[in-house]
């Protein structure tokens, strides 16, 4: 599966307007995971592995287009989408293998992962099973774009900022007491994106991923890795989201060239600040405000969603609170992950087909996959 940035930007690829080309084309991608709380974390253990060690280290790929042929090359791994063919190729330079999965094969995968998960539910414990959705918790889902009217040169190119932000937030409707005041809080994406008006070509990226899309449209799970059928039952709002995205996306008039990515929660409903607005916050030495948000959140919106329990249910007695705490508290953010993918080295230039060739010597092997083959019905 695609890593959850990679996932959210080829939604916006997807949702961004596009003309059809027929031409090649060329440009180089730097990711970077530049902050949050996952970080540090896998930092404070860094000396058990070389890998989470250079977890903030830069990733420079060149991602080449020729027909219906994309490859993206790094240093590490290659990974080569043919829509002809409709394969997804992934190749590990260090272990020097490659796996081939078609796109049925990828679909078919989500679905055994999914039936094996509803499989075990029912296997599990009475008194670890939760509800499907707890009665006294209101979702509600907002996608805005915004436009601040700011400017900033990147590559030589001078681009104007627009930020997108996401939140789905959950809502006690249960009636707040002395004890137990109305609980609210939002697991939130926001992107602070830096577009230029036009680059001659880039159109056809769009075209390629969307062409993508349409071919595996039919798999509730590809895209942002998430059962988007079951949010929907559960959540009729979120129907009214996504169509709400879409109208949102096309304000989004240009093509990014630096997005900075957060991914967290926040209390009282309120959108992650974008990395314009407020940088990322230290390293914690304790538990933050934020941690409190995190985990308050998460116990939220997995009631909601069929998972954990805990939200909207009354708590034990606690001392009274710091007045000056909780107004901090009530101002908090948590950003769990922020990355930032820089495109530039833009080229209409022809691609020399080798790119998209398994490169000597390598060996094929089995893709590994969660779940074993769906029983047939």
């Amino acid at each position: 599966m695609l890593p959850l940035f990679k996932r959210a930007a080829l939604l916006l690829a997807i949702f961004l307007p596009a003309t059809i080309y027929a031409a090649d084309y060329t440009y180089q991608q730097t990711t970077q995971v530049t902050g949050g709380s996952l970080l540090h974390m896998v930092k404070s253990v860094g000396f058990f592995s070389s890998q989470a060690r250079h977890i903030g280290d830069p990733v420079v790929s060149s991602i080449y287009l020729k027909d219906n042929r994309l490859a993206n090359v790094s240093a590490e791994s290659i990974e080569i989408i043919d829509l002809d063919k409709e394969t997804i190729t992934h190749v590990d330079v260090q272990k020097k293998t490659y796996t081939v999965m078609t796109f049925d094969q990828i679909k078919q995968a989500v679905a055994n992962a999914r039936a094996q998960l509803e499989k075990q539910q029912p296997a599990q414990p009475a008194a670890a099973q939760q509800p499907a959705a707890d009665p006294n918790v209101k979702m509600s889902f907002d996608v805005k774009v915004r436009k601040t009217g700011a400017q900033k040169e990147i590559s030589g190119l001078q681009s104007n900022e627009a930020i997108l932000t996401m939140t789905m937030t959950a809502t006690s409707t249960a009636p707040a007491t002395t004890d137990q005041p109305q609980q609210s809080g939002a697991m939130a994406i926001t992107n602070d994106m830096w577009l230029v008006p036009a680059i001659p070509g880039y159109d056809q990226v769009r075209d390629f991923y969307k062409r993508m899309g349409e071919k595996m449209a039919d798999s509730n799970t590809i895209g942002l890795g998430y059962d988007f059928s079951k949010m929907l039952a559960q959540n009729p709002g979120a129907g009214q989201a996504l169509g709400d995205m879409a109208k949102e996306m096309q304000k989004l008039d240009g093509v990014p060239i630096m997005q900075v990515m957060r991914m967290g929660t926040t209390l009282n409903g309120q959108p992650l600040p974008a990395a314009s607005e407020a940088p990322t916050p230290a390293a914690p030495a304790g538990p933050s405000a934020g941690d409190v948000a995190k985990q308050g959140m998460a116990s939220a919106i997995s009631s909601r969603l069929g998972g954990f329990g805990g939200f909207g249910r009354k708590k034990q007695q606690a001392p009274p609170p710091d007045p000056a705490q909780d107004a901090a508290a009530a101002q908090a953010a948590s950003i769990l992950m922020e990355t930032q993918i820089t495109t530039s080295n833009f080229s209409s230039a022809p691609v020399d087909p080798s790119h998209f060739d398994i490169p000597a010597g390598y060996k094929q092997v089995q893709p590994q996959t969660s779940a074993p083959p769906a029983t047939p019905q």
